[in-house]
């Protein structure tokens, strides 16, 4: 029987733009930490703009990051990987298949209503709801009765709003039947996509988004300023195991990370946990025991139009992958803050291997050249496609665009530069028609998390394999998550020998705060907001 319960048992998108421009404090300070008699006091964050603030309908790290501190979810990963139960008692199953969540009493929304199995099951019937059209409905696709909320007619409508393999058993006990076994399921809780939501919210979910009602230590504080701030003040009336610390909390929504940048050394925001890698090193030097280095499961990725068939050869795509300079490349664009990766999954990864792609990720210009006139090479223009996100996007593909035409003899190269509104659209309608950035922002440390979710069924790439999707199967239906490592890695293995996509570089997060706040603990899971308070 897997068993996760109070002691330890076993987080896509491309970066959105940043958004608009910078502005000024409000509340309790004109820019950084502080009150008096002005307003609580509280500490800013800079941040960009999000999506939503619906926790079913945002995979944006930016809404995370507000979400993670308005809400508790029913499991947390820890410092060190493992998850943790938070708004959950425990989370067991006897088969892996069927999962017995056991809520914690005495739990409260920020509006007095009871956090209940039914808070969850309303939250997750509504997003796996196919007509919602929310952003995490495919991580209910796995529960049974899914089919039923999302038929595959066009145009036809469900026949029903609730997943079959959802039941309340009573108000601290939620039963969740899957289609198959998921070794995985008790870590996937801890992403956001699957906190509660009020009855409150179900009157009117579109005023829902802009004025969310949670469960977590911060609760919203007037209405969300578009393209200006958020204001968060803590709620009195939490009960669980993360207290806030501060009043409140002040997100402060900037145009760009230089920007935001140059207001944190000016002592206008108190925390930005992504200080540009150009400004680093100055970073570390100015803010010392402030400069906070983290580990991320963040990775950047070039993905191929298989379904082109100019893409269809392997040696082709492994020419152009061993052409490719990383370690240049993350010298000269990100000071050499950021991994360059041969593997598909992040290090911080349960069953990471460094390596495990082999020479097919090392640079090798005279190999590279070989294979790729072995490959019958590549004619026409070869288009490179990035969103207008940030300007480090066309730096990076500039680099590897110059790398290709001395290392490959590609000539004719040409940028497709999507603005980042479109620019995922783009991909999903599979409109590409060369290589192109693709990042992924890690949602739970698993290898499942990567591998399935980017090579699985209706990838991008329009890339199909029999053996990497058997192997990924059996793997979420092992026993235990240790047991599923090894399959993963034969999973990861089919796909770094075919490579539809190449592992380019993994993030590694660059935090500075202020010396106005203390107790911060950003880890790669989360900036733990809550721990903040001013000085």
């Amino acid at each position: 029987m897997t068993v996760v319960s109070n002691a330890r048992g076993a987080a896509v998108l491309l970066a959105a733009a940043l958004a608009l421009s910078a502005c000024g404090g409000s509340g309790g300070s004109g820019g950084g930490s502080g009150g008096g008699d002005q307003g609580p006091k509280r500490f800013s964050v800079a941040l960009t703009e999000p999506d939503h603030l619906t926790p079913g309908n945002t995979s944006s790290s930016y809404s995370i990051t507000v979400l993670q501190a308005l809400f508790d979810t029913l499991v947390v990963i820890g410092p060190d990987g493992t998850p943790q139960m938070r708004a959950a008692e425990s989370v067991t199953s006897e088969d892996q298949k069927t999962w017995t969540i056991k809520i914690k009493p005495g739990q409260k929304f920020h509006n007095g209503e009871d956090v209940t199995a039914q808070s969850f099951a309303d939250a997750w019937n509504a997003a796996a709801y196919g007509p919602n059209a929310w952003t995490n409905n495919y991580y209910f696709a796995n529960v049974e009765g899914y089919d039923k909320l999302n038929p595959e007619a066009e145009g036809a409508k469900p026949a029903t709003d609730k997943l079959s393999g959802l039941k309340v058993v009573d108000p601290a006990t939620l039963e969740v039947t899957l289609t198959a076994p998921f070794s995985q399921f008790p870590i996937t809780l801890a992403y956001t996509g699957f906190a509660p939501m009020p009855k409150a919210a179900f009157t009117d979910l579109k005023a829902y988004d802009g004025k969310p009602i949670g469960n977590g230590p911060f609760a919203l504080d007037g209405d969300w300023q578009h393209n200006r701030q958020i204001a968060l003040k803590r709620f009195d009336g939490y009960t669980g195991p993360r207290p806030a610390k501060s009043e409140g909390v002040l997100f402060k929504i900037y145009a760009s990370r230089d920007t935001a940048y140059t207001d944190l050394r000016a002592g206008k925001v108190d925390l930005l946990q992504t200080i540009p890698p150009a400004s680093a090193p100055e970073a570390k030097r100015l803010l010392g025991e402030r400069f906070v280095p983290t580990a991320s499961g963040t990775m950047d990725y070039l993905g191929f139009p298989v379904f082109d068939k100019r893409f269809q050869s392997a040696d082709l795509r492994k020419s152009i992958s061993m052409a490719i300079d990383r370690q240049a490349i993350v010298d000269a664009v990100f000071n050499g803050a950021f991994k360059p990766m041969g593997s598909l999954v992040a290090p911080l990864v349960p069953g990471y291997r460094e390596g495990a792609c082999g020479e097919a990720c090392v640079y090798d210009p005279a190999k590279a050249k070989a294979l790729y006139d072995r490959s019958g090479g590549f004619s026409g223009t070869l288009n490179l496609y990035f969103s207008n996100a940030d300007q480090s996007y066309e730096q990076w593909m500039t680099a590897v665009a110059n790398q290709l035409k001395e290392n490959l003899g590609i000539a004719d190269i040409k940028f497709r530069k999507i603005p980042a509104s479109d620019y995922l659209s783009t991909l999903r309608e599979k409109k590409e028609d060369g290589p192109y950035r693709n990042n992924w922002v890690m949602d739970y440390p698993s290898p499942q998390n990567y591998l399935e979710s980017m090579w699985g069924a209706g990838n991008r790439m329009g890339w199909e394999n029999k053996e990497f999707t058997d192997l990924i199967a059996q793997a979420n239906a092992a026993a235990s998550m240790e047991a599923s490592i090894p399959l993963y890695q034969r999973a990861e293995d089919v796909a770094l020998a075919e490579m539809p996509m190449i592992p380019l570089w993994n993030w590694q997060d660059q935090a500075g705060y202020s010396a106005d706040v203390t107790g911060v603990r950003i880890d790669a899971y989360s900036p733990n907001l809550d721990t903040i308070s001013v000085k």
